[in-house]
């Protein structure tokens, strides 16, 4: 268990987003049903063709990680939150999770990858979650942490 200090204002702050965002969270989940889709699987041999396809080309292939953006918020708000919330930094202020700082900052860049590797194995004041969080649970929290480094966390 981590604890961290927050001020009264950064605590007030915290708990008004916290409420927001299960607002929010509850109103999606209850008209859900309407916009889900199922799940369809690619076939391994198609994929295997696009690769081949793409090598072909001469395109780079990259692999993806792929996380669940919204499994990893959940991830995220239980696990990170008290300490990131908003994607600020409470113990190291300039080391947010801001697009600028994760590119400054993280080890490898900002990218899943890098995101995965600081997560599972912690630095300084963080700690690693690689025995608490499954691998998928920390590709999903890189994931949304990506994500929302683009989008910006004032839009979250």
């Amino acid at each position: 268990l981590v604890l961290c200090t927050l001020t009264t204002s950064q605590y007030h702050q915290h708990q008004q987003l916290s409420k927001m965002k299960y607002t929010i969270i509850a109103a999606l989940i209850a008209s859900a049903s309407a916009f889900t889709a199922p799940k369809v699987e690619v076939p391994s041999a198609v994929k295997a063709a696009i690769a081949g396809a793409a090598v072909t080309a001469g395109v780079a292939v990259s692999p993806a990680f792929a996380g669940d953006v919204g499994a990893g918020e959940q991830v995220f708000n239980a696990n990170c939150a008290a300490c990131h919330a908003g994607g600020q930094n409470v113990i190291m202020p300039e080391k947010t999770l801001e697009k600028e700082a994760l590119e400054s900052y993280l080890a490898g860049g900002r990218n899943e990858k890098a995101v995965m590797t600081q997560v599972t194995n912690g630095k300084n004041a963080m700690p690693a979650f690689g025995g608490r969080l499954s691998d998928e649970d920390i590709a999903n929290v890189a994931s949304y942490v990506i994500a929302t480094s683009e989008a910006g966390w004032d839009n979250e």
